[in-house]
């Protein structure tokens, strides 16, 4: 009997019990007991080649069978024969997991394994929900800061009052930042300057420089707002000399993805709804930084098992594209003023694996006159980031980051990516290795050769 045929329908003995009219039906697979299911479809074509293996980091870091995307997709295929139950034994490979999808870039067979972790850590969260400390940090980061726009402006003031007020040299020279784990001091250390979130800020429709082209929707992030306005500013000012009107609807928020990540799917869907909702009257969304656009990418399937927001999910989806993507396929503005400095180019896993974009960024760093590309050995392997796995899992991040550090071509003054977490996690690899590269976004190049261009057009 396969899997398929395995899938059943329970009766709700609570509601029988208390006889409260009808009995829900709740749809089980075998051990897996609650809604949003993981799909049998993503696991039905893996035959176990190991083709997968050596694209994965955790398993190039431990060699061990459980830590292969391959041994997580059995395990999760376990559970829903009823072989293994949920447990501490299951949740912890899978929860081990970067959910890099480079399995699914050297997969022959194209199974979707980020999905398919993604909804076992839905389920092992209604099974085994967090308790004592880290419940309480879920909580307050997860549901009580992210998806909160005012929360998450007061943080950015905090950290702006942090940085600006003096506080910032007091803590680091009192030595007070020793009280904190090694990890989170090195995070402390690279803190970028904090600015005011472009949400808000500016108006909901900035227009174009010049005749318009059209108009685009742009996610502002919760992270990328707060850490990095700048970035955000940037990528307006690319927009508009390109001939784009950039809309910000003041509805938008959070993109869901490390609620999803962490296994909080509810959460997840009431954050996709906010978006879709958000976005309704554009007919493309552009996003700078790629977790946040392989989530919005993904809603779909976020929403497969829902038929009303479905249709709702799939049509948003098909609009969400990265803005380096965005540039290159519509004939962006190639600079003509030169910016002198040799450049690396780091892939960051939701935008080489989960969206399938490399070419572009790399090409629209190519266009800049005076640039210099330097090829980055193992490129699309993961940083250690990975949403917020260096805080969660602070080791196995360590030893990837020294592996990325190590393959940073030393005669490159730059290292250009297009997501903040691998911002955050490169710079505090440069400053723990000692390295002097400056970290950028692809899009603060473009932004700081259109300056210089017209720089020279005041002149």
């Amino acid at each position: 009997m396969n899997v398929g045929e395995k899938e059943r329908e329970t009766v709700n003995l609570v509601s029988m019990l208390e006889n409260k009219g009808p009995a829900c039906e709740t749809k089980t697979l075998g051990n897996y007991l609650w809604d949003d299911l993981p799909d049998p479809d993503k696991w039905a074509d893996c035959v176990h080649c190991g083709m997968c293996l050596e694209a994965c980091p955790t398993y190039q870091e431990t060699g061990e069978e459980q830590h292969s995307p391959r041994g997580r997709v059995y395990l999760i295929k376990a559970v829903a024969e009823g072989k293994i139950d949920i447990n501490e034994a299951f949740a912890k490979p899978v929860f081990d997991c970067l959910d890099c999808r480079a399995c699914e870039t050297a997969c022959p067979a194209d199974v979707q394994v980020g999905g398919l972790i993604e909804e076992a850590r839905g389920q092992i969260r209604q099974a085994m929900p967090l308790t004592g400390v880290k419940g309480v940090v879920s909580k307050t980061v997860l549901n009580g800061i992210f998806p909160n726009k005012k929360r998450l402006d007061r943080l950015g003031g905090f950290m702006r009052f942090y940085q600006k007020s003096g506080l910032q040299k007091v803590a680091r020279k009192t030595g007070v930042l020793n009280v904190m784990p090694s990890h989170m001091k090195e995070m402390e250390a690279i803190l970028p300057e904090v600015g005011k979130p472009v949400l808000g800020r500016y108006p909901e429709e900035v227009p174009a420089e010049g005749e318009s082209k059209g108009k685009v929707g742009m996610l502002t992030g919760c992270v990328m707002d707060v850490m990095f306005s700048d970035v955000n500013e940037a990528t307006i000012r690319v927009l508009n000399h390109n001939g784009y009107d950039v809309g910000l609807p003041k509805q938008q928020g959070c993109c869901g993805a490390l609620h999803i990540h962490a296994g909080d799917r509810e959460t997840g869907k009431e954050l996709a709804k906010k978006n879709i909702e958000a976005f309704k009257d554009y007919d493309k969304v552009l996003v700078n930084a790629a977790g946040c656009g392989c989530a919005l990418q993904e809603y779909d399937e976020l929403f497969r098992n829902d038929p009303e927001m479905l249709p709702l999910a799939e049509e948003f989806s098909a609009k969400v594209e990265d803005v380096s993507k965005f540039l290159y396929d519509n004939d962006f503005k190639r600079p003509e003023s030169e910016i002198n400095t040799k450049i690396t180019y780091h892939d960051a896993c939701h935008l080489a694996h989960g969206q399938g974009v490399r070419f572009e960024p790399r090409q629209l760093l190519k266009e800049i006159p005076g640039v210099e590309m330097v090829d980055l050995p193992d490129a699309d392997r993961c940083c250690g980031s990975a949403g917020i796995y260096n805080l969660t899992h602070p080791e196995m991040a360590g030893k990837l980051l020294d592996r990325k550090i190590d393959d940073i071509p030393e005669n490159v003054e730059m290292i250009s990516m297009g997501n903040p977490g691998c911002m955050l996690q490169i710079a505090m690899g440069v400053e723990k290795h000692g390295r002097s590269e400056k970290v950028v976004h692809t899009v603060q190049l473009l932004d700081w050769a259109y300056e210089k261009d017209k720089q020279q057009v005041k002149s």
